[in-house]
């Protein structure tokens, strides 16, 4: 763990920003899921990543795992989060945590309605790791595929 002195700010080279969602271009994590990436890399973060994702009724994303802890609160909807096995019903404000390596995932518990979560990955190195395939990327290299795609 890191100590700081209280008078001198920790990553103070992380400049101030207002970011607005509904300003930024979300991309497709595909079945209906869309990612906005918010406090990232790209904005100067050092030390956490941040975005929203937003699912359609119906949508999920797959069973995975990430290298550092994360927290997820639902934002709007309602939604069915899997966590080591066990799948809890969440709903509007509930925050979830999930140690690094847990298998987890979310989907949209209408068929109907939306869904919308905000996540934080308390690392900007922060990797994703399907389950099934084994398959590991970075999750802002996503963001930066998905940009230089021309973003849907």
């Amino acid at each position: 763990m890191h100590e700081h002195p209280t008078d001198e700010p920790c990553f103070a080279s992380f400049p101030p920003a207002v970011l607005r969602p509904a300003e930024l271009t979300a991309f497709s994590r595909g079945g209906g899921a869309r990612t906005i990436p918010l406090v990232s890399r790209a904005v100067g973060a050092e030390v956490f990543l941040t975005g929203q994702t937003l699912f359609d009724g119906g949508a999920g994303i797959a069973l995975h795992t990430h290298n550092c802890p994360e927290s997820v609160t639902i934002l709007e909807g309602d939604a069915v989060v899997e966590i080591d096995g066990t799948e809890h019903h969440v709903t509007r404000f509930d925050t979830t945590y999930v140690p690094a390596g847990t298998p987890h995932r979310f989907r949209n518990a209408s068929a109907t309605e939306p869904m919308r979560i905000l996540w934080i990955y308390a690392t900007v190195d922060a990797t994703r790791t399907i389950v099934e395939t084994g398959d590991t990327a970075r999750v802002d290299a996503e963001h930066h595929k998905a940009a230089a795609a021309g973003r849907d």
